[in-house]
């Protein structure tokens, strides 16, 4: 069970010297002195890149840090039969159960993505795993929490609730009809079945801190091949915050389609952490229309630059083209009726 851990093990070191060039080369570029004539605007861009990297580099760790200890647990105390026993078989209660089950686990749209890997690995369904990959990052306590203290006890809390428990039910069902691992998942996210239930009975026999050293091990693999991921992913965004002006986006705030595509285009490209965006999305409330609002609180926690990274280590391209598109197209017809029928 644990040759895939122990094979990448042995490229650790180079992806931590990676970790620490890339950090140390941004934290540079944040110091560099202003250069003069025509390089100030150069300059200016680098520092704001630096600024923005570590920025969402430092705010989006802890969580990843979060998931893949979630990983290693799944893996090592999590064995396919207790798994399969609690998952309904029905597509429908399958999508609805993988969608709630967001609200036991306090990751972010970084720490989901090793943990969703690790489910799959243990045999969870692809529509169920869909489900719950699309809105843990949006369901989990802390961001539900940060909401209420955005915008109380209210419409916008629910709203985002519930428009996120619909698209994710929705995706979900749409992979239920005759999705395939194969043809879905890259190879390191393919269910485990050769072998798997003796390997996972000589774990479960294990010494307690035994298995506690296997989760830690497992834990540092992911975080380390999945960081890659994310460092790749926060370099994007803070480059196209860095070049595109944001005032571009912040003058379409008015207009029931046009608002909403400038927000969830701006939540696309500033990749912010769903635990704080609440926040974020509070300044733009009373410019931006209602709905353009909640496209920004429930699109961006399911799809953004570092996510879109992400997905690429756990799905193939096709497949992570349709986690794009799908909740793309559902975030905007909801926003846009919201926008037009009701007046929150």
């Amino acid at each position: 069970m644990f040759a895939g851990a122990r094979a990448f093990a042995a490229n650790r070191w180079s992806r931590v010297t990676f970790f620490v060039v890339l950090a140390g080369s941004v934290a540079v570029l944040g110091r560099a002195p202003n250069l003069p004539g025509s390089l100030t605007i150069m300059s200016e861009r680098l520092h704001m890149f630096s600024t923005i990297f570590q920025g969402i580099f430092i705010e989006a760790v802890p969580f990843l840090l979060l998931g893949t200890l979630a990983s290693g647990i799944v893996e090592v105390f999590v064995n396919r039969e207790e798994l399969a026993r609690y998952i309904p078989r029905d597509a429908v209660r399958g999508v609805l159960a993988g969608a709630l089950l967001g609200f036991c686990f306090p990751v972010c749209e970084c720490g989901v993505v090793p943990l969703a890997r690790r489910l799959f690995n243990k045999g969870m369904p692809l529509h169920v795993g869909i489900a719950f990959l699309l809105a843990a990052p949006a369901l989990n306590p802390i961001v539900i929490v940060s909401t209420y203290t955005a915008f109380g006890f209210g419409p916008i809390l629910f709203a985002r609730i519930g428009l996120t428990v619909l698209i994710a039910v929705v995706c979900g069902l749409v992979f239920s009809f005759g999705a395939r691992p194969e043809r879905v998942l890259l190879p390191a996210a393919w269910p485990v079945l050769a072998g798997g239930s003796g390997s996972e009975a000589q774990v479960k026999s294990a010494p307690l801190a035994q298995r506690v050293g296997q989760v830690v091990s497992i834990a540092a693999d992911e975080f380390f091949e999945m960081g890659s991921y994310l460092l790749v992913g926060a370099a994007l965004a803070s480059g196209l915050q860095a070049l595109v002006p944001q005032s571009l986006l912040l003058g379409l705030s008015t207009g029931p389609l046009v608002s909403v595509l400038a927000l969830v285009l701006l939540a696309v490209v500033l990749s912010i952490c769903s635990t704080v965006d609440a926040f974020i999305a509070l300044a733009f409330a009373g410019s931006f229309t209602t709905g353009s609002v909640l496209a920004f609180l429930v699109f961006g926690p399911m799809v953004d630059i570092k996510s879109i990274v992400m997905y690429s280590g756990v799905f193939k391209k096709r497949t992570v083209g349709y986690l794009v598109i799908l909740p793309l197209l559902l975030t905007i017809l909801a926003a846009v009726f919201i926008n037009l029928n009701l007046n929150w």
